[in-house]
């Protein structure tokens, strides 16, 4: 799924060890980050605001693993995905439902004209998407009907809350909205220089590249800095300002 269009050439890139340390201090019981001084989490108003996805249209529901068997018409599901798009990627480009994302890419070419570069539902890799996501797009003029924010919010929380489980070890999920939500809600943790802003506010960032150098040492810095935050050093404002 792609970002609105008002992030063509806006996107930033993520700080891996500030997401980390973040991330430790999930709990996948409450769905909130367990701070020193209360819990706090990202809700569908974060969303909206941050990357200005609908959040009150058609629900995206569907089965996250069995879903070939609940395709319309009781398809294959390959028969399915040819009769969508006309054509089937090769097998090297496959693994099991999901699709590389170079695929699509060097396939149909340029995006349609309001279509961004970004990914919200890619898997862990980063590369790849699962074709359980194509019955949304299949009728591009409905894609506005229906409430991804809700889905990018889900999705988020459901990425997070498996790496509580200590046997994985890679991040999915769309990224981005954590570390623009940890930006302005913590403010220390921001980068300098991006002070001016406009919507959507994840744009703010536009160009932060981070260092990926010691990232340890970084990791276990964020930890620090975690741990004596207080509530005077939180924006805990109900809205945006």
């Amino acid at each position: 799924m792609r970002l609105d269009e008002r992030m063509n050439d806006k996107w930033f890139r993520l700080d891996e060890p500030l997401v980390s340390a973040f991330v430790e201090r999930w709990r996948p019981e409450t769905h909130t980050f367990h701070m020193p001084f209360e819990e706090c989490t990202i809700t569908l108003q974060d969303v909206a605001y941050q990357l200005g996805l609908p959040v009150n249209r058609h629900y995206v529901s569907g089965f996250l693993t069995d879903f070939h068997v609940y395709i319309q018409g009781a398809q294959p599901a390959w028969q399915w995905f040819q009769e969508l798009l006309g054509v089937l990627p090769p097998a090297n480009q496959i693994q099991k439902f999901v699709v590389n994302c170079t695929w699509f890419q060097e396939t149909f070419g340029e995006c349609p004209e309001g279509a961004d570069e970004e990914t919200l539902f890619a898997d862990k890799s980063g590369n790849r998407i699962h074709i359980r996501w194509l019955p949304f797009v299949a009728r591009l003029e409905d894609m506005g009907g229906y409430s991804w924010g809700s889905a990018a919010l889900a999705w988020l929380y459901r990425c997070i809350c498996r790496v509580a489980n200590r046997h994985v070890v890679k991040l999915a999920g769309p990224l981005q909205l954590l570390q623009s939500w940890i930006f302005w809600r913590f403010p220390g943790f921001r980068p300098a220089g991006y002070d001016a802003f406009s919507w959507l506010l994840a744009s703010r960032w536009s160009g932060y590249n981070p260092s990926v150098s010691e990232k340890g040492p970084r990791v276990q810095m964020t930890r620090l800095r975690i741990d004596m935050l207080q509530a005077r050093d939180v924006s805990m404002l109900t809205s945006y300002v």
